[in-house]
């Protein structure tokens, strides 16, 4: 375990070395008084609000030290101006921890995004600003022939723990032997250096993951890896992927329309370029857009 979180932290490290976009100084925004005032009143006073994040889903939430960068952190920024708000970020361990400290009360909100399913929105309400796709990551050339889901049969594919893309391998790994064709060796890992890592050192065949902080991990890994199965379902339909709040929290509301003016503004739309995320951006933000999880 200690290997594996000293080897995720140099992997990473390795990867923001002068290979992430330098921030720039985006202007100030003002406060809107309006969407202030519908902010909960403890909120209002405090004057400050805690998102929670994984720390390892660039280039959306990039984690070094004490300091969060990268698409999501820009955005949310942008937000507290807005609100009035300063955005505190801490950081924890997979998701299972993100939403029970959200439920708990622990932190206001995860600005994400994290993937919406119907599942999911019992619990929790999404507050959905990006659309996503899920690809896998392979050594480059591909030896394996990992293409699609019905070729994972047979070898060992990395995904995330507690996340809809590790339901699906482990669907799969059912219908492969069912099929009479190779297991899958699902291999679950809390974060996704680990998780790249393990393709890039060979103790995985592939990770299935998000396309989006895949393509950013294949930038970094100087040639050594590329995506596959882009532009299938993969065992997905539309995909959309948010912040979450507890359930029936009225920052659902007031974080949507934040959004929502930040779209207008072109703040949003500045942002996603910037990380190369073009491809997963929304015309406009919504409540629990989710699907149903896959089967």
């Amino acid at each position: 375990m200690v290997f594996r979180l000293l080897a995720s932290a140099a992997l990473l490290a390795a990867m923001l070395t002068g290979s992430v976009a330098v921030a720039q100084d985006a202007p100030k925004l003002s406060v809107d008084q309006e969407l202030r005032a519908r902010l909960p009143e403890d909120i209002q006073k405090a004057g400050v609000m805690t998102s929670v994040n994984n720390g390892s889903f660039p280039p959306y939430e990039i984690v070094t030290g004490t300091e969060l960068t990268g698409a999501s952190a820009e955005i949310g920024d942008a937000l507290g101006q807005l609100l009035g708000l300063k955005m505190k970020h801490a950081s924890v361990s997979g998701l299972p921890a993100i939403l029970s400290g959200i439920n708990s009360g622990r932190y206001q909100m995860a600005f994400g995004p994290i993937g919406d399913f119907k599942s999911r929105e019992e619990a929790n309400d999404f507050v959905d600003w990006v659309q996503e796709f899920v690809v896998f990551a392979v050594q480059k050339g591909n030896p394996k022939g990992i293409t699609s889901l019905d070729t994972a049969c047979g070898h060992s594919i990395a995904v995330m723990a507690g996340g809809s893309a590790e339901k699906v391998i482990q669907t799969q790994a059912e219908k492969c032997k069912a099929d009479g064709k190779g297991a899958i060796q699902v291999q679950s890992f809390t974060d996704q250096p680990s998780s790249i890592l393990a393709v890039r050192s060979k103790r995985s065949d592939a990770f299935f993951s998000s396309q989006a902080p895949l393509t950013y991990f294949v930038q970094q890994a100087g040639g050594q890896l590329e995506l596959t199965g882009v532009g299938q379902k993969n065992g997905f339909e539309d995909l959309y992927q948010g912040a979450v709040v507890s359930k029936g929290s009225p920052l659902a509301a007031v974080l949507r329309d934040g959004v929502k003016k930040l779209i207008d503004n072109g703040t949003y739309a500045a942002v996603m370029k910037k990380w190369g995320l073009e491809g997963n951006m929304i015309k406009e933000p919504g409540i629990n857009l989710g699907g149903t999880l896959p089967k």
